[in-house]
């Protein structure tokens, strides 16, 4: 079943956070951090599917992730200074993988790069039930000769609950032309008047269990949880089509074009 997840954070030195660092991590490629003389490598045991995407003007060597996200950090001067801004999406798994990469990458490259914004794909297949992609992007505008200032903008609420409807509507088109009649939607079950269940958080010994294949009792109570939710919004759709069929008009004989010939 289609599930809607898109969730924003900032990466800050505050934080002990570091772009080459995220990067690193998010692509599974070794870097250097200029910044400490340090070598960041995390290797995953499926590699990612990467990519960067920048706008017309960008330089070249944005396109080498090292040189990237050191540029990045260069830019930054403050110990406390926000990096990056990393957006986190699920994808969906009725769509195999080479229309989840276009669908991803689409979005970004016509609602984020289209802003201006330097973004660092990175799609995660490690579990096969959650395809996901992390989004790394600089918070300064980029120019042909480099990053130059912070735009406060992208850092505004209203344009973030822009991002996510437009998300919504990307998957959604593309399930559509695939055939696929779910739909997902960014609204929170409150705002649908659904009376769904939430589930809990698992914690780190739980996640390594079931990633083991070891079922925990925090693990059963969200997989209880998530099949009664899915019944329940099943339900709904079902009450939902059954209300359309009724409010749908009966055709007569002369709106289906049967009438008296005058």
């Amino acid at each position: 079943m289609a599930i809607y997840h898109f969730s924003v954070q900032m990466l800050s030195r505050s934080k002990g956070q570091s772009a080459v660092a995220a990067a690193s991590y998010r692509s599974g490629e070794r870097l250097r951090e200029e910044r400490t003389g340090e070598t960041k490598y995390y290797p995953r045991k499926v590699r990612p599917e990467t990519c960067i995407l920048a706008p017309p003007h960008a330089p070249a060597w944005v396109q080498d992730r090292q040189q990237l996200w050191n540029a990045v950090e260069k830019a930054e001067t403050r110990k406390n200074a926000q990096v990056a801004r990393e957006i986190n999406i699920a994808l969906p798994i009725e769509l195999p993988p080479p229309q989840q990469r276009r669908l991803s990458q689409t979005f970004v490259q016509e609602v984020l790069v289209a802003l201006g914004m330097v973004a660092d794909l990175a799609i995660h297949r490690d579990e096969a039930h959650n395809p996901h992609v992390h989004v790394l992007l600089p918070t300064r505008e980029i120019s042909p000769t480099g990053f130059t200032r912070k735009n406060r903008e992208w850092n505004h609420r209203r344009l973030l609950l822009e991002w996510r409807k437009r998300w919504a509507e990307y998957v959604n088109q593309a399930l559509g032309a695939a055939g696929i009649e779910q739909q997902i939607t960014h609204l929170s079950h409150r705002e649908r008047n659904l009376p769904l269940l939430p589930t809990i958080h698992l914690g780190h010994v739980a996640h390594a269990m079931e990633k083991q294949g070891i079922i925990s009792d925090r693990g059963q109570i969200n997989r209880e949880r998530l099949a009664y939710n899915a019944l329940i919004t099943a339900l709904a759709l079902e009450r939902k089509t059954q209300v359309q069929n009724t409010d749908t008009p009966v055709p007569t004989r002369e709106s289906a074009g049967h009438g008296r010939k005058k």
